[in-house]
Order: structure tokens, then C-alpha cells, then sequence
């Protein structure tokens, strides 16, 4: 099922070249034929800008965020992308250079400020970027991309225009917040950011934006945290990427990846470190994974434990018979996550990549389960009684209940990454099917479906093509969980022309439905939604 496609170092990098914004949509040439009924705008964010004059970024989540849309309409498709206009964006464009530090690349002093007024600026406080290229997702009836702090910004889906900066900070207690939020049907949105109390106290709050309601009054407005999660470490929160959700249940899985909070107040701004010269491990706490009652609000008094690894994504969460089956994207080993997100100082040359990833352990997707109710009587044994996995759960004598996985994709050197499902009737429930980026060594390289269940695989891929995180989008009248089709935004630099072409795939066996190619390189992309017409 798999093979092993070398990268040449030219066409990977395509991914990180530098484009400019479109005046207006360009229409695609498509191939094959699109679906009548799929209509409706592809958002998606990432990186497209990778220097500022003669200053340039050195990671991959350092350059500056720019929206792209493919619009459906009546077999035809056209794309359009402008740049995010954030602070960061617009003050680098203004004085020309780097203005605030990104995750990966620090932004030095304003070189006509004398010393003294570069010292003062440093205790103005840390300068948090508000660069909103990871992703786009709604509120209510408005649309907000964002990255990973407490900035996000709202834009205009028809247009790519920027409206205006929201600092989330000003309505609920956060310090950040992920770009992984959970969208119910009903408009809710839920999601988890570190926040930072009274004497370094440290917590995980996962914060609650209802649907909009009849005042029509913005939902950001009434945002509220629905629970706490306590933090195992005072001075050093982990990174938190995404979490899970129920219709019962919030999962929060805490991992050894920290950030060491004094670090990021003190040093940051006197020895000109960035977001990245902040992360550190501590293996030796393993995995904590915490479990509240969603609409209680209320921590659940057991102590889940399990062997260290780093997460990004969570592939979905559901309920089953007193039992949480928690299926993750896991990887295994600080180094490795820490070579992942490095991934690229994007100034790299790909040999050494490559030799990261030959000595890194093997990623894996992964099933926990985690039993709700427990019996001390059953100290010793497993407490996992469902008859379709082999994941354990064994409840020790000091009362927390050691949790082994089931592994259900491992891949030789191949990670399945930025998982996605029928979200909008699977979300949250039992389900059969995700769909996933194929990582080999580190380079987007192949498209995957995956039967949780059965652990089949059906793979799309082609030479010299990287494509994108797949997005499903389900047939209006679906009897099935897999009705649909999946896209995804492929560059392909060295096979013709034209370098980047939207990809439409049957989500049922992955075969290419059409193609729609542009006669412009789009940069990678990181995540996005589909918007229905």
C-alpha cells in the first residue's frame, strides 16, 4: 500500500515560496467533472509571505497569513486569495522589516531607536503576533481566521477583505487560544486556551461561544468558561493543539511538551529569543488526560496516565457504553515533535530533513479508552470490557488507571496527520471513517482514507505533488457516512504549466473525480472549512 517517493529539494520548496495577492478571482481550467451539487467557497489559511525586504522568516509558521478561496458554482471554480491585513502584517509592510516576533523567527529593534528607548520598550510587556495563518472557522454568521494566541481576526468570506482584530483576552479569561475549535450544529463553538491566574497559577480553560441568537448581538460578546483544567506543572503549561468533545463529555490530553512560562516573560525580550527558544520536554510525567461533564461544567475525579508521546490532532471523540474512545494522531519523542516543528526552518537543506526523520520514532494513530466509572474492587485488572479493541485500561493501586493504546495506522516513516471526518453528523459519535495528510519525511506527499474499524487504507498520490490537509464534504442527500468527496489544494511544481490545482476526490475510494488548475503556485496551506452556498 505505500511507496516511497523521493522529494527533490526544488519541488518541495515550492511550498515556501513567496506569491503575491490576486486583484480578483481567476478562474480554473477544470478536468473531469464537478459535482452539481457541491457549491459553496474552500477557505483555507497558511504562510505566503517568507521575507520582508531583506529580512526572512526562518519557520514555517512565520510567514505572513494569507486566505485562500475556491468557489464552487455550477460546474465551474474560481480562486481567489488576499493577504490577511494583521498588525504584523501591516506594520512589516509599513517600516519594512520584521515588526513582531513569530513563533519561529524574532524581530529584532527598530534600528533608528537609540538604546534607551529600545530598553523601555522591552518592559512594555511581551508583543504577541496576531499572524492568523493557521486557520478560518465561524462565529455566528462572521468568519475568523487565527493562529494559536488570543488574537483572531474576522474577515469577509466573499471578498478576503479583513474587517477588524479580535482580542479574545477582552472577554473571557484566556491567554491563547487553539485554532482547533469544536463547531456544533447549532453554532456553538467550544475551545481551550492557557490561561495565566494570579501567582503564576496556571490552567487550561475551555471557553464557550453560543450560536447567534435572536438580539442578533455578537456571539464573541457572551463568551464564557465553561471549566477548568489544572495544570500538572505551575511554571510550565503544556502546548496545547486541540482537544475533544461530546455530547457529554470535554477530553483535554496534556502532554510533556511545555513552555516554560519564565522563560517566555524574561528572556524573550532581553537575549532575542522567539516562541520556538520557549518549548522544552519533560517526558518523565508521561500523559495526563483529563475528563469534565460538558454541560456540568465538572471535573471528573480520576487520574488517566499513559506513556509519553505529543499530539497535535485529535481524529474524534465519542461515547460508547461507560466507556471514551479517544483516537489521536499521536508522535513519539520530544526530539521529534521539536525536528516537526522545525520543519522547517524553511532555510534547511532537505538531506538534513531528511535524516531527522530516518531517527525519529514512528508516528502512529492511536485509540485510548478511557473507562467512566471505576470500582477500587477492580484494582489490577483491565477495565476495558468493549468486545472491538485492544486498548487497555488498568486501574493501580494508587488509584490512577494506566491507559494502552491500540494502534490503528503506523506507517513505515509515514505519519497520517491533519485528520478530518464527516464532522457535521460524526462529530462527537461513533464513526467509521477519517481522512488524512500523508506526511513522508516530513513532506505532505499523498492523500489517506482510513477505516478505524478494519484499519483499511486507500491512498491518492502522484510524483512531485503535495497535497494539502483533505477537507470531506458530504452529498446533501448522504445515506452514507462516506458520501461525498474530499479536497484538497495540490501543488505540483515539475508536471506541466500550471503548479497548483485543486483536487476532487470520491471519498468513498478515493479515485479523482476532477481537477480544477491554476496557472499560479499557491504556498502551503495549513487548515480551513468548506462554506456551503
Amino acid at each position: 500500500m505505500y511507496s516511497q517517493v523521493e522529494h527533490p529539494a526544488g519541488g518541495y520548496k515550492k511550498l515556501f515560496e513567496t506569491v503575491e495577492e490576486l486583484s480578483s478571482p481567476v478562474t480554473a481550467h477544470v478536468t473531469g467533472r464537478i459535482p452539481t451539487w457541491l457549491r459553496g467557497s474552500l477557505l483555507r489559511c497558511g504562510p505566503g509571505l517568507f521575507e520582508v525586504g531583506s529580512e526572512p522568516f526562518y519557520h514555517l509558521f512565520d510567514g505572513q497569513a494569507l486566505l485562500h478561496k475556491f468557489d464552487f458554482k455550477e460546474g465551474h471554480v474560481t480562486y481567489h486569495r488576499r493577504f490577511v491585513r494583521t498588525d504584523a502584517y501591516v506594520r512589516a509592510m509599513t517600516e519594512k522589516r520584521i515588526v513582531i516576533t513569530e513563533f519561529g523567527t524574532y524581530a529584532y529593534p527598530d534600528p533608528c531607536k537609540n538604546i534607551f528607548s529600545r530598553f523601555f520598550t522591552y518592559f512594555k510587556g511581551v508583543e504577541v503576533t496576531d499572524n492568523a495563518l493557521v486557520n478560518v472557522y465561524p462565529v455566528g454568521e462572521d468568519y475568523y481566521a487565527c493562529t494559536e494566541t488570543n488574537f483572531i481576526t474576522r474577515i469577509n468570506p466573499d471578498t478576503l477583505e479583513t474587517i477588524k482584530q479580535v482580542d479574545l483576552c477582552k472577554y473571557v479569561s484566556v491567554n491563547g487560544a487553539t485554532a482547533h475549535p469544536h463547531i456544533e450544529n447549532d453554532g456553538t463553538v467550544y475551545n481551550i486556551g492557557n490561561c495565566f491566574g494570579k501567582n503564576f497559577s496556571l490552567a487550561y480553560n475551555i471557553i464557550r461561544i453560543p450560536p447567534l441568537q435572536a438580539d442578533k448581538e455578537d456571539p464573541i460578546n457572551k463568551s464564557e468558561v465553561v471549566v477548568q483544567f489544572p495544570c500538572s506543572d505551575r511554571f510550565k503549561p503544556s502546548y496545547v493543539h486541540s482537544f475533544g468533545l461530546t455530547p457529554n463529555y470535554i477530553v483535554f490530553v496534556e502532554t510533556p511538551v511545555k513552555i516554560n512560562l519564565l522563560k517566555f516573560l524574561s528572556s524573550w525580550s532581553l537575549w532575542g529569543a522567539n516562541y520556538m527558544d520557549c518549548f522544552e520536554s519533560n517526558e518523565t510525567m508521561g500523559v495526563w488526560l483529563h475528563v469534565a461533564e460538558k454541560k456540568k461544567g465538572r471535573l471528573l475525579n480520576l487520574k488517566y496516565r499513559t506513556s509519553a508521546f505529543n499530539l497535535f490532532h485529535h481524529i474524534n471523540t465519542y461515547e460508547d457504553n461507560g466507556f471514551l474512545i479517544v483516537d489521536l494522531c499521536t508522535w513519539k519523542g520530544f526530539e521529534f515533535v521539536y525536528n516537526y516543528l522545525y520543519l522547517a526552518n524553511l532555510r534547511a537543506n532537505w538531506d538534513e530533513v531528511k535524516r531527522q526523520a530516518e531517527k525519529a520514532p514512528q508516528p502512529e494513530a492511536r485509540r485510548y479508552v478511557l473507562p467512566l466509572s471505576i470500582d477500587k474492587a477492580d484494582t489490577g485488572k483491565n477495565l476495558v470490557t468493549l468486545p472491538y479493541t485492544t486498548a487497555t485500561a488498568t486501574l493501580r493501586s494508587d488509584e490512577t488507571i494506566w491507559l494502552e493504546p491500540e494502534v490503528i495506522f503506523s506507517g513505515p516513516r509515514h505519519a497520517f496527520e491533519f485528520p478530518q471526518i464527516n464532522y457535521t453528523k460524526y462529530g462527537g459519535k461513533p464513526y467509521t471513517y477519517t481522512y488524512g495528510l500523508g506526511l513522508n519525511h516530513f513532506v505532505p506527499d499523498r492523500l489517506c482514507k482510513l477505516n478505524v474499524k478494519t484499519k483499511e487504507t486507500w491512498v491518492w498520490q502522484e510524483p512531485d505533488a503535495y497535497p494539502s490537509e483533505p477537507i470531506f464534504v458530504s452529498h446533501p442527500d448522504a445515506l452514507e457516512e462516506d458520501d461525498g468527496v474530499v479536497l484538497s489544494i495540490v501543488i505540483s511544481p515539475g508536471t506541466g504549466p500550471k503548479p497548483a490545482f485543486l483536487l476532487i476526490l470520491n471519498a468513498k475510494d478515493m479515485s479523482e473525480v476532477a481537477r480544477a488548475e491554476v496557472e499560479v503556485n499557491i504556498p502551503v496551506t495549513f487548515h480551513g472549512c468548506f462554506k456551503r452556498a
